[in-house]
């Protein structure tokens, strides 16, 4: 058995005293494992860390067997995002987030949002919708999708400003109101205005939507709890957006 892809790193493990188990997210076979022999030495290191994109090639004598990976380097964004705690903390959340998902299911979709999120992991005032996006895509991958087209109770595709959060559908402002306070907020850049530039508090709600129905749906079903790395990039994140105000300010 033998495939060629392109894949981003996601993980490493110690196999041995001189090996590697990696662990990747593949544009056509979705999250893959695979043996790296010497995958430990010098001359590998720097080139088997999350973030860097690779050109890898699997052997196996059999399709459900671990397998051996070559890897040959494509783009190395690792050094670079170890240099930003929101490159730091979203490499990780987006391994965490990956894990979610059924190991070798095909998710290409996700796999280029991904490419497009670490490019911009170190800009983390576009990083963080980004990232939120991501989130929903990955919510969508997972069959929980919200739809924030139309607005549940009348249909009109404007002046959407809440979220059931029974349904995850958006809500109009004029439908919503009555309701508001059993509502959760969407964000303009996330309601049909995704030019609008968001401020601290739209971020900080945006990230609670995505995390109020990653709870729901997945960590407390999967009885696993939410990503420290989470905390740390919304963290990053919201630092970001409170200098950028100062300094206009």
């Amino acid at each position: 058995m033998e495939w060629r892809d392109r894949g981003i790193i996601i993980g490493t493990r110690r196999h041995g005293e001189t090996s590697l188990i990696l662990e990747v997210m593949t544009e056509q076979r979705g999250r893959h494992l695979g043996l790296v022999r010497g995958g430990r030495s010098r001359k590998q290191q720097p080139l088997l860390q999350p973030g860097n994109e690779v050109e890898l090639t699997w052997r196996a004598r059999l399709a459900d067997h671990l397998g051996t990976f070559q890897v040959e380097p494509l783009a190395l964004a690792a050094a670079r995002l170890m240099e930003e705690p929101s490159g730091i903390y979203g490499i990780q959340l987006l391994a965490s987030h990956l894990r979610l998902l059924p190991e070798r299911d095909r998710h290409s979709e996700l796999f280029r949002a991904m490419e497009v999120v670490i490019e911009h992991l170190c800009e983390p005032e576009i990083a963080g919708p980004l990232m939120v996006r991501f989130e929903l895509r990955l919510l969508e991958e997972l069959g929980f999708g919200l739809d924030l087209s139309a607005c549940a109770g009348t249909g009109q595709r404007n002046d959407l400003v809440y979220v059931s959060p029974k349904t995850g559908r958006a809500v109009s402002r004029l439908a919503g109101d009555p309701w508001k306070d059993k509502l959760m907020a969407l964000p303009a850049f996330l309601g049909g205005q995704p030019s609008v530039v968001p401020t601290a508090g739209e971020m900080a709600a945006a990230f609670e939507l995505t995390g109020f129905f990653l709870r729901r749906h997945v960590y407390e079903p999967r009885a696993v709890k939410e990503p420290d790395a989470r905390t740390g990039f919304i963290a990053a994140v919201g630092r970001a957006f409170s200098v950028n105000r100062e300094q206009i300010l």
